[in-house]
């Protein structure tokens, strides 16, 4: 894959079982194909400008890449969260639940892997915060190729019972001064999956906080964010 591919975008709309319809972002390259597929999944505060350039970065890498609005069933279609105001996300954030979430997840994969562009054989997911337990959860509903978790909360409280229903290897990025997320949980996770023999990557960046990828929040750490970006793209390939 290239750097600085160039990319196209497009707003579609996926039927979801049981549920409104959904918006999701696209972005992949202008040409070439079939593409490697990859969902991303969003922080708390929705598929705003940060969600749609990190889903752009991984189009000029190759991918087409798809960030559903996971808030569809509460918010307004195109909805993005204020960072400075937590509370207005809450809402939103605490009515997504692994079962609502397994549809969108399904209503997502089945979008790219009917998509004539993508190589069916190659779908992977990525998410950061709400979005990195999202991205765990999809490694075990749907056949993913690999799964990449950034600083994902509540695995430990749960979704260690889906351990063994992951499908392809997990890369797992954690802050050490993350006080959401603490060692405890982290330990709990690696120990779900070492009793299940699952392959996976445990990254603790000991300098960092939560959300310390996201280049327009405060706990922005840009050593952290270079590097778990070089490896995440280097995860995803591998």
């Amino acid at each position: 894959m290239m750097e600085r591919t160039a990319i196209t975008k497009q707003t579609i709309e996926l039927k979801v079982a049981g549920s409104s319809p959904m918006r999701a972002y696209v972005a992949h390259p202008l040409s070439g194909g079939p593409h490697p597929g990859l969902m991303v999944f969003q922080e708390a505060y929705g598929v705003n400008g940060h969600i749609r350039n990190v889903t752009d970065r991984f189009a000029a890498q190759g991918y087409v890449a798809i960030a559903p609005e996971l808030f569809h069933r509460t918010a307004p279609p195109g909805f993005e969260g204020d960072y400075k105001n937590f509370a207005s996300v809450t809402p939103h954030f605490q009515a997504v639940t692994n079962d609502t979430a397994e549809e969108d997840i399904r209503a997502t994969y089945d979008w790219l892997h009917s998509y004539s562009q993508v190589n069916t054989h190659q779908i992977s997911c990525v998410g950061f915060c709400m979005g990195g337990r999202i991205s765990f959860l999809a490694n075990a509903v749907v056949p993913m190729r690999a799964a990449v978790a950034y600083y994902g909360g509540r695995i430990a409280q749960t979704l260690l019972n889906r351990a063994s229903e992951l499908h392809g290897p997990a890369l797992l990025y954690w802050g050490g001064l993350d006080k959401h997320i603490p060692g405890n949980d982290r330990r709990a996770i690696t120990e779900a999956l070492d009793a299940q023999k699952k392959t996976y990557v445990n990254v603790v960046f000991s300098n960092a906080d939560h959300a310390f990828f996201c280049n327009e929040r405060a706990a922005y750490e840009p050593n952290a964010a270079r590097q778990s970006w070089a490896l995440t793209l280097e995860f995803l390939r591998s």
